[in-house]
């Protein structure tokens, strides 16, 4: 996400740090280049230029100009004044003091409305809550199926009146099912291909009859001012109480993330990062900052990896590694942790420096593929014992796996260096740490 803006904001920033001083003329010619992207990102216009005039305003002031570090101090300014527009702190969703939290999600048709629900109903269990899915979509085909499909996938009851065609009957009717059962209903309301007078009557309707603790607005990210126009438009006819923002992941631009905060002044609650059911993150203004200035998001990979990694598994692994003992078997059980935790390109845009580099490594999602093939196809005693595959073997493991036997070679290879590097780090007491980078070979 936000991939061109970073990239042409690194570029400003790079000028700006090689300058040992800084004149006003460097600065409007950095602010110039700063709101073309913004511009190029999507933004809306008067979201970037009021942005570039804030940091105008702070840069040319002469503690800045007569730093020892400029160019940070730039960069600075210009972080603080994202976060600003993105809404400076996170917006947790409110529940109701006495159960059932009602949230109700609202949207267009084709916005991801009835997987954002699912993946906030595994969201809000996640912290000690029983949600339940609410089909109140009685008019598209197969909607009431497609919710029924999530929640069963997630474990997560749904209430559903396939008789029934009254969206509002159907909602309040859950309150009553929902009793004893769980404590937070999300409701999944029908959408269109466009705003129109008809879903927004019905969305009205829902929400002074059933006074929910939240409104979310969900939007795709991808349709940058259109989505700040869709809910302005929402807006003016239901209270919203924030927006969740999906396929962020496949947004290279971020004009809307960016600019809805500013032009409607409700706050965006959440962003989709994946189709998976745990692709929903809350949204942090100060860290998406440190995305879009490159400068990586390390508190939320942090997170990330607490939901999926289990400690007592790590510290087993840790052990093993520490005493030589690491097998393929633990290789393949540490790989399928990893990708829990999301698509590799997303782990590694979290990692600051990654986002700042011109050449960043391709990251090659099939080798990873390739690698559990290959593995999966040996028996469990070559797992365990490497050093036992022969030639016979490997050829017979590549056939099982649809690999070449060169490809089960390198596999080989590079394990066998990283168990080297292993034992090297195991009994090392400080110095460089060997090539580290051969032993990632799905980073070219």
């Amino acid at each position: 996400m936000f991939e061109g803006l970073t990239q042409k904001l690194q570029s400003v920033f790079s000028s700006l740090s090689r300058k040992g001083t800084l004149r006003e003329g460097d600065i409007t010619e950095a602010l110039r280049e700063i709101r073309r992207a913004l511009l190029e990102a999507d933004v809306n216009f008067r979201v970037a230029k009021d942005l570039v005039n804030q940091v105008k305003e702070r840069a040319l002031s002469q503690e800045v100009l007569q730093s020892l570090s400029p160019g940070q101090q730039v960069v600075k300014i210009v972080s603080e004044e994202l976060q600003a527009v993105l809404g400076q702190e996170a917006s947790p969703l409110q529940f109701a003091a006495q159960p059932p939290t009602i949230i109700m999600l609202v949207g267009l048709q084709g916005s991801g409305k009835t997987t954002t629900a699912g993946k906030l109903a595994l969201y809000v269990r996640k912290q000690g809550r029983r949600p339940m899915l609410v089909a109140t979509d009685v008019y598209r085909p197969a909607a009431i199926e497609q919710l029924q499909i999530v929640g069963k996938s997630l474990d997560v009851p749904v209430h559903a009146d396939f008789d029934s065609k009254d969206p509002l009957k159907i909602a309040r009717d859950s309150v009553d099912a929902a009793s004893g059962v769980a404590d937070v209903l999300i409701i999944d309301t029908a959408g269109r291909l466009h705003v129109d007078v008809e879903m927004m009557d019905e969305a009205t309707q829902l929400h002074q009859n059933l006074s929910p603790h939240e409104t979310l607005l969900v939007l795709d990210a991808m349709t940058g001012q259109d989505a700040v126009n869709v809910a302005t438009e929402f807006g003016a006819a239901v209270d919203i109480t924030g927006y969740v923002l999906t396929k962020m992941d496949g947004d290279a631009r971020g004009g809307a993330a960016l600019s809805i905060r500013a032009v409607t002044g409700k706050p965006i609650k959440f962003i989709g990062t994946g189709e998976k059911s745990s692709g929903l993150e809350l949204f942090h203004p100060d860290r998406m900052a440190s995305r879009i200035l490159g400068m990586g998001d390390m508190l939320s990979l942090i997170e990330r990896a607490q939901d999926t990694i289990n400690l007592e598994e790590a510290a087993r692994m840790q052990k093993k590694m520490l005493s030589n003992r690491f097998d393929l078997e633990d290789f393949l059980s540490q790989l399928q942790q990893v990708r829990k935790m999301g698509p590799l390109s997303q782990l590694l845009e979290a990692i600051p420096g990654f986002n700042a580099q011109a050449q960043q490594p391709d990251v090659d999602e099939k080798e990873l593929d390739r690698f559990q093939a290959i593995i999966q196809s040996m028996t469990r005693q070559e797992r365990r014992d490497p050093s036992i595959m022969n030639g016979g073997r490997r050829r017979r493991v590549a056939d099982g796996s649809g690999a070449t036997v060169q490809q089960v070679n390198q596999l080989l290879k590079q394990f066998s260096e990283m168990r080297r590097m292993m034992q090297q780090f195991s009994g090392m007491r400080g110095g460089k740490r060997g090539r580290g980078a051969r032993a990632m070979p799905f980073l070219r």
